[in-house]
């Protein structure tokens, strides 16, 4: 029965490439998943998908945040994803190239998110993600933080955390460290 499907495979992709066009490139579980979850993605308004290296590369892509609430509000924060083709399975890797002081994200763009390590369940998808980044705009967490400078602050001193998050948004230093302007 598998030679079957296997001939009848081969037979179609024999087909293809007898009709000038390329060779017809199989894609894999990953990829096909990825492929409904994209087709799926229901965004805030806030949030923009982008695929940097064209439509044929979704397993590389990136997203944009505009935080339309709290500390963040009127910011831009740009997000690669990295999909593994054994995805869902395995977590995407996400990175945030914005340069950004925020207690669960460290310096070198580096994401806490419980859901992108120990909670990652193949039923999540890219959408789960996205509002789990949005959330951790509208609502960061001193409790899990990458950046402890950031969280302690927050912690402490909210209005000393709102105004270091404003100068950093604006370019501005924070604590000898350098943030581009994000705004």
């Amino acid at each position: 029965m598998i030679n079957l499907f296997k001939i009848k495979g081969q037979k179609n992709e024999e087909a293809a490439n007898s009709k000038g066009g390329p060779p017809v490139k199989k894609q894999s579980p990953g990829e096909l998943r990825l492929h409904k979850d994209i087709a799926e993605l229901n965004l805030p308004k806030t949030t923009k998908i982008s695929f940097p290296n064209g439509k044929d590369d979704l397993m590389n892509f990136e997203a944009t945040l505009r935080p339309d609430e709290g500390y963040y509000l009127g910011g831009a924060f740009t997000f690669t994803f990295q999909v593994s083709p054994s995805y869902p399975h395995e977590a995407p890797k996400v990175k945030c190239k914005t340069k950004v002081y925020h207690p669960n994200i460290d310096l070198e763009g580096n994401v806490c998110l419980n859901i992108l390590r120990e909670d990652w369940k193949p039923v999540l998808n890219i959408n789960t993600i996205i509002y789990g980044l949005n959330l951790l705009f509208s609502q960061p967490n001193d409790e899990d933080p990458l950046n402890h400078e950031a969280a302690a602050v927050l912690r402490d001193n909210p209005q000393k955390f709102q105004r270091n998050v404003q100068t950093a948004m604006s370019g501005g230093y924070v604590d000898n460290t350098h943030f581009p302007r994000c705004k």
